[in-house]
């Protein structure tokens, strides 16, 4: 097993802009002003006539997953929205290579394992493609039996050791869920998956604080006060933690937390304490 960081001075260079840079804006003498774009390591990216893109495999909020090949291997095609304003593009193309710098430098086996990016005609990340299914998917299978005590230790140790990579490197992940979690093709392990949400922790004061998804989000993303559009909260790895706990609790009961509530009312139900 091994978790490190790519070395050599165009990993730093690349680096730097990403620890000033937040959803493209920057922090500059206390005010937020707009932020150059960030731009991609050229020795990331993959020729795009390489590609062949197949069946789609998964959707989120953020771009569509396909089952494609990069020459003879079989691989996952994530494509990534552009946006439909200027704006929104240039905050689209920062996730993007904020996402594809993160997964390049940092490798674990139990990380799904990147492979390259395309920044045009479209913004593509390509990964291995794992034959398993998502750590949901499985689980709903065998509800409403619950697993055996040595598969919950052994999935629980792989997220452990992923995430404990990620937070050595110094990035949160923000969005550990079991949707992200995904099974080997023999089932007797895990790998996490899906970037997209996460950043590094130098840069968290400028974060929005809700982000991610509402079931297995930290209480201390959220606020008494209802924030102001854009506004931001400080916080750091711990809402991993938390969000950790959440899924060692699912693979413990094999139920889904905060049964019977919507994602709001779960969010609601955390943040301030509410038994049901």
């Amino acid at each position: 097993m091994s978790c490190s960081k790519s070395g050599g001075k165009e990993d730093e260079k690349c680096e730097k802009p990403a620890r000033k840079s937040v959803e493209g804006m920057s922090s500059q003498n206390g005010s937020v002003v707009a932020s150059p774009r960030l731009t991609i390591d050229e020795s990331v990216l993959i020729d795009p006539k390489s590609l062949f893109i197949g069946s789609k495999i998964g959707e989120g909020a953020h771009g569509k997953v396909y089952q494609g090949k990069y020459g003879d291997r079989i691989v996952a095609i994530k494509v990534l929205n552009c946006g439909n304003t200027s704006e929104e593009r240039a905050m689209l193309e920062n996730r993007f290579i904020r996402e594809v710098m993160m997964m390049s430098r940092v490798k674990h086996e139990n990380l799904v394992k990147f492979i390259g990016a395309c920044k045009d005609p479209l913004m593509v990340i390509v990964t291995e493609l794992l034959p398993g299914m998502s750590l949901r998917k499985y689980l709903s299978s065998v509800r409403p039996k619950q697993l055996e005590m040595h598969v919950v230790l052994n999935f629980a140790l792989d997220i452990a050791r992923a995430m404990d990579c990620l937070h050595a490197n110094g990035i949160i992940h923000r969005d550990l869920k079991p949707d992200n979690l995904l099974l080997t093709a023999n089932h007797k392990s895990v790998k996490l998956a899906d970037f997209g949400l996460a950043r590094e922790e130098t840069v968290t004061e400028m974060m929005t604080a809700e982000t991610g998804t509402y079931r297995w989000m930290a209480p201390e993303l959220y606020s008494t006060v209802t924030l102001r559009q854009g506004e931001k909260k400080h916080y750091n790895n711990k809402v991993d933690v938390y969000s950790f706990g959440i899924v060692l609790w699912e693979l413990l009961t094999n139920r889904m937390p905060f049964e019977g509530m919507s994602n709001l009312q779960a969010a609601y139900a955390a943040a301030f304490k509410v038994h049901t």
